[in-house]
């Protein structure tokens, strides 16, 4: 009953910046984390960044110090903003969300379908 859907993929130059937004909607009651993985072709997926409901943050090594996971808690909305991107950036980007509906449900984890980012001169 839970839909993640992602916006803002598309083609940059390296050193160029994105900024990738993950909405949740559907039947919600409390959101514990919202985060980003990233799935290249013939990679395994890897953790990007993710973002807890007490606003603490963990970031993939790769992109610590040029990735930023800001939120909008009204909206249910978590953004992924990629600064001095690198051809090795290249992949679909999937939002992360650990939900539950109401207060008898178990928590949950949830996928978006993915926003292809390609890094390329």
């Amino acid at each position: 009953q839970v839909h993640l859907v992602e916006s803002g993929g598309g083609l940059v130059q390296p050193g160029g910046s994105l900024r990738l937004s993950c909405t949740a909607s559907g039947r919600i009651l409390n959101i514990n984390a919202m985060g980003w993985y990233r799935q290249a072709p013939g990679k395994q997926r890897e953790l990007v960044a993710i973002r807890y409901s007490g606003a603490s943050t963990e970031y993939g090594d790769s992109v610590k110090g040029r990735f930023t996971i800001p939120r909008d808690n009204a909206k249910n909305t978590v953004y992924l903003q990629m600064d001095n991107l690198k051809p090795e950036d290249t992949a679909v980007y999937y939002c992360n969300a650990d939900i539950r509906s109401d207060i008898s449900s178990k928590y949950m984890f949830y996928w978006g379908k993915g926003t292809l980012v390609t890094v390329s001169s």
